[in-house]
């Protein structure tokens, strides 16, 4: 847990008292607050895994895309996995070298791989043979040379990989990656085309993995098809073994990134590959920890005896986890917790029963609240749903807000909607 609470008993993040950050009427609530230090030593503590060794940590943008975070990771050393132009970009913008970036996704348009080309990024992370003849095209119209990494799906067993079925991606039913009866082809039509460059090879099991044994299963899968690579003549500049790293949301200590580093570290020595950089994805490991979203309590509910809710004003809308993935995030007063033992249904204002934050207790009498391990997936994946503006969010370093965003008006949204015109 990325928070303390200081002499008062009042929660703080990064040496910030929280409840003074969002009494400041111009950020209001629900607002994200993150740790920007924090963040960076979580980079410092990764790269020193690799004990020296060639190796890129690109940081997965979409877990969150804020410039600041961006920047940070940039500043260590970091480079980005994106999934979209629009992250591309942020990226760029935030000083990633676009040697250091890689794009993956299923489903990339035309005008991505174009920007993707163009910018001459480490890699374009093809997920199918037809998308490799995609790329080759694009890359023959703009006179140019493409670099490319063929991302295999390692066909793990679905049971097998350690976390929720909406986010295993390592299987053979899900939509990405290559299948392993296609790699051969993959790579040798990689290698036949002119305006392609076969730079490497990638995976990515899925994300919130507790232990390392489903990521050791895949990356030995992957270097596999890396040395079967090498025989018929690829040379190879890295080997991708993805992301996917958890956190621990409260039920108990999961492994540290630098553990799934270190475990891929000695298969790829025993596969003879040491003279390959070692890449790899983490997101939410990186920001999930550092980051909370704070809300205000509106009002309690009680119904009947030892049935009560806490409405806030922090909704499935700004916090999308507990309802699209049933994740349980802790939830804790901003002031000293009550020692009162009512137990409260924390509940948001959507008008969805699926927005729902599960029970907590030591809420009695809170004005403020604090969902924490927020960091990831939290703000990148707000929208809104029943009218409801988007959060704020602050950055702290050093104790001090470095960076902040207020969250926009009622009437900024109605504006918005309105202003549409053309009926």
């Amino acid at each position: 847990m990325a928070t303390s609470r200081d002499r008062e008993g009042f929660l703080t993040l990064g040496g910030a008292r929280l409840v003074d950050l969002v009494s400041d009427a111009r950020v209001g609530t629900p607002a994200y607050v993150y740790d920007l230090d924090a963040i960076s030593a979580e980079a410092r503590e990764l790269h020193a895994a690799f004990d020296g060794a060639a190796h890129l940590i690109a940081y997965a943008v979409k877990a969150n895309s804020a410039g600041p975070i961006v920047r940070a990771l940039a500043r260590e050393g970091c480079g980005a996995d994106v999934v979209s132009a629009a992250e591309m970009l942020v990226a760029l913008a935030c000083g990633v070298t676009p040697h250091a970036i890689v794009f993956s996704g299923v489903a990339k348009t035309d005008d991505e791989i174009d920007r993707a080309i163009g910018a001459r990024i480490g890699a374009i992370q093809v997920e199918s043979l037809e998308e490799i003849d995609r790329v080759d095209a694009r890359a023959r119209a703009a006179s140019s040379r493409a670099r490319i990494a063929v991302r295999i799906n390692p066909g793990l067993d679905k049971g097998a990989i350690d976390t929720h079925a909406h986010i295993a991606t390592g299987h053979d039913e899900a939509k990405f990656g290559i299948p392993e009866g296609q790699v051969a082809a993959a790579i040798e039509r990689a290698l036949s085309l002119p305006s392609i460059e076969l730079a490497g090879v990638a995976s990515h099991v899925g994300s919130q993995l507790a232990t390392v044994d489903s990521y050791v299963g895949a990356a030995r899968a992957l270097f596999g098809v890396a040395r079967a690579a090498r025989e018929r003549g690829a040379t190879l500049a890295f080997v991708d073994t993805g992301g996917g790293f958890g956190i621990d949301y409260g039920d108990g200590q999961v492994a540290r990134p630098g553990d799934f580093v270190r475990a891929v570290r000695e298969h790829q020595r025993a596969y003879r590959l040491d003279d390959v950089a070692l890449h790899i994805e983490p997101g939410r490991a990186m920001v999930g920890a550092h980051g909370v979203l704070v809300a205000r309590v509106i009002q309690p509910k009680r119904t009947a005896p030892g049935r009560a809710w806490l409405m806030i004003d922090a909704g499935m809308n700004d916090l999308i986890r507990p309802a699209l993935y049933q994740a349980r995030h802790r939830i804790v007063s901003l002031a000293a917790p009550s020692h009162d033992e009512e137990t409260f249904r924390v509940v948001g204002p959507v008008c969805e029963s699926s927005d729902d934050f599960g029970e907590h207790e030591q809420l009695h009498g809170a004005t403020h609240v604090a969902i924490l391990d927020a960091g990831a997936y939290g703000y990148v994946m707000a929208s809104c749903y029943n009218g409801r503006a988007l959060p704020a969010e602050i950055f702290l370093r050093g104790g001090r807000v470095v960076a902040s965003a207020a969250r926009k008006s009622t009437e900024d949204w109605v504006d918005e909607r309105i202003s549409i015109v053309g009926e």
